[in-house]
């Protein structure tokens, strides 16, 4: 299944180089029987470095791998030449990949543009020849420093969706049918719960060549904050957006309710999740007259909110103006 393409996190044991050891080389040539010293400097160990890659939606291609080892640095030769530096291991990853050191929690870097590279892990440096030791008081210098030891421990790769809007809602209440109505995006549509197995994100365009960046992201129940359902492994993805839209259907027992049940979910995994500007949209209103919406807005929550049918297309243009009204609300 196209689902489990999609992979948001993965741990890996990561190793840079050891430098290069210096060179304890004295020139020795025909009539220069004593030439002092000329041993070059070691090269420094490979990096480590992760690079943005805006082509790249997903870890998958490092969810097998156990371990990625950078090279060391050669060592330093004669005649002051210093040995090769070893190859850096360049990690692609998608736009919104974080890095964190796996035994103390230490976050190493986040990438946000294509391009944008972090080093994980600095290769050792090099040490220097003999050459460098020498003084008025000691020509002859026998001795070089050996190569710096690289840095070796686990990563974890954390992938959080970048996304301006983040669907939010239970199982079942049309996310995945109002991504595949705004945009272009295909998510597997279907009438039971739990049909999002993983987030879908989706390019809604506006006027004038203008657009927004929608994610679907697989539904919450009442306790996913403590594991319940698919638990909170995916609230991360809602992390980073600007606008929270939360949907929910209009034959919901009590949409209040439920909204504030999300509510709670949210502020268990993140409190911060509650600065974000907040949105609703009642599906499904195709079910509803126009004197039935009147009784339903009454016992909405006061934020901002709209009336949308995915099926008939009702409301989608004052969602799509609404959105993008708090998406530039600076």
């Amino acid at each position: 299944m196209a689902g489990s393409n999609f992979v948001d996190h993965v741990k890996v044991l990561c190793r840079s180089g050891k430098g290069g050891a210096g060179s304890a080389h004295f020139r020795r040539e025909k009539f220069v029987p004593k030439g002092g010293p000329d041993g070059g400097d070691g090269g420094r160990g490979g990096h480590v470095i992760m690079r943005g890659n805006a082509q790249m939606w997903t870890l998958l291609h490092l969810r097998y791998t156990k371990h990625l080892y950078a090279e060391n640095g050669e060592s330093g030769g004669r005649q002051q030449s210093s040995g090769a530096s070893g190859k850096d291991i360049v990690i692609e990853v998608p736009l919104g990949t974080i890095a964190t050191h796996a035994e103390t929690g230490e976050l190493i870097g986040e990438i946000a543009e294509h391009g944008q590279t972090i080093m994980l892990l600095k290769g050792g440096r090099g040490g220097q020849g003999n050459v460098h030791f020498k003084t008025s008081t000691n020509q002859a210098p026998r001795y070089a420093q050996p190569g710096e030891e690289g840095e070796e421990f686990y990563v974890v790769l954390e992938l959080k969706l970048l996304a301006d809007v983040g669907l939010v809602g239970f199982p079942n209440a049309g996310k995945s049918t109002l991504l595949s109505v705004v945009s272009a995006a295909k998510p597997e549509i279907g009438d039971y719960p739990f049909t999002t197995l993983v987030p879908n994100l989706g390019i809604v365009e506006y006027y004038d060549y203008k657009s927004f960046v929608m994610a679907d992201i697989p539904g919450i129940i009442e306790g996913a904050s403590e594991g319940k359902g698919l638990g909170i492994r995916f609230l991360r993805h809602i992390e980073r957006n600007s606008v929270l839209l939360f949907l929910i259907p209009a034959d919901a027992d009590d949409i209040k309710r439920q909204y504030t049940i999300l509510l709670n979910e949210l502020e268990a995994y993140n409190p911060e999740l509650l600065d974000k500007q907040r949105l609703l949209a009642v599906s499904k209103s195709d079910l509803l007259d126009e004197e039935l919406k009147k009784m339903v807005r009454k016992t909405l929550p006061k934020i901002p909110h709209v009336f949308i049918s995915s099926f008939t297309g009702e409301g989608i243009k004052e969602l799509k103006d609404l959105l993008w009204l708090n998406l530039n609300n600076d």
